[in-house]
């Protein structure tokens, strides 16, 4: 009789695993065949932009083309000018993104841990976030100084705003329960803090990260119209002036790349956190 139940447990088991097995490749196909249908696209994308080029169905003083645009970047590149530019901006951008969402998550842990302050702080921070921090560039850089200093300052500020709004957020939707649980048991703040407020809220964190990449390059390339003498915000406003379009396409085609690539490396952050959760 038990060797009976043994028998159709292990038969039980292999069947999971066999289902499991499956299901795990079944899903490395689906991601596989997304990726290659991005890159397909991508590819179509490319491809019919330089057909239209070669077939003067476009202006290519307004819109330049592919090909033309990779001899410019292999001339960029043998120079060296392009390796400068690409450093300036991925510099500003990393030092604004991690200020922003560090000292953003900082002001979110002061509003959780005083309400006073909270609700103090609640309409300013609404008229902070609804203003357009892009226009109020030029302020900003007049009080944080022309240079790098001011467009990393430019950057912090966009992105500090709508990370404190989204971490206080994500703080407050942890379940009253826990906390409630804990304080019975005579748990600090501090430690309710670092035992349930905090992990609880880095799936929301991470997602200020996310958003934070695009806000930090849109403040750096904004600075970077006013006041900068290298990166690729300079690059397209000298390509607009001299009207070189392939260098100003050229210059958006790398900060789409730069900023994917930054992206991604949230993205392969927040996988390795999770997973060590």
């Amino acid at each position: 009789m038990l060797d009976k139940a043994a028998d159709h447990k292990h038969v039980k088991n292999k069947q999971f695993s066999r289902d499991h097995i499956n299901f795990l490749t079944a899903h490395k196909k689906r991601k596989k065949f997304i990726f290659i249908t991005q890159i397909s696209l991508l590819v179509i994308f490319f491809a019919l932009w330089e057909i239209a080029a070669r077939l003067e169905m476009i202006d290519t003083f307004l819109t330049s083309y592919p090909s033309q645009m990779w001899h410019l970047f292999l001339k960029l590149a043998r120079n060296g000018a392009l390796f400068k530019h690409i450093w300036v901006s991925s510099f500003e951008t990393i030092v604004g993104f991690l200020l922003g969402t560090f000292l953003g998550t900082l002001i979110a842990i002061l509003l959780w841990w005083s309400d006073f302050i909270s609700k103090v702080l609640d309409p300013y921070m609404v008229i902070l976030n609804a203003l357009p921090k892009t226009a109020l560039a030029p302020i900003i850089i007049l009080w944080a100084g022309a240079g790098i200093t001011g467009i990393i300052f430019t950057a912090l500020t966009i992105s500090i705003v709508v990370t404190i709004l989204g971490v206080y957020g994500g703080f407050k939707e942890v379940d009253e329960d826990k906390i409630k649980m804990l304080q019975t048991f005579g748990a600090t703040k501090v430690q309710i803090l670092q035992k349930v407020i905090i992990p609880a809220s880095i799936p929301t964190i991470i997602n200020a990260l996310k958003i934070n990449v695009g806000l930090s390059w849109v403040g750096v390339i904004v600075g970077e119209f006013l006041v900068s003498q290298a990166g690729i915000g300079y690059l397209i406003v000298y390509g607009g002036q001299v009207f070189k379009l392939d260098l100003v396409m050229t210059s958006v085609i790398i900060l789409a790349i730069l900023a994917s690539l930054m992206y991604q490396g949230v993205a392969y952050f927040e996988k390795k956190l999770m997973k060590g959760r």
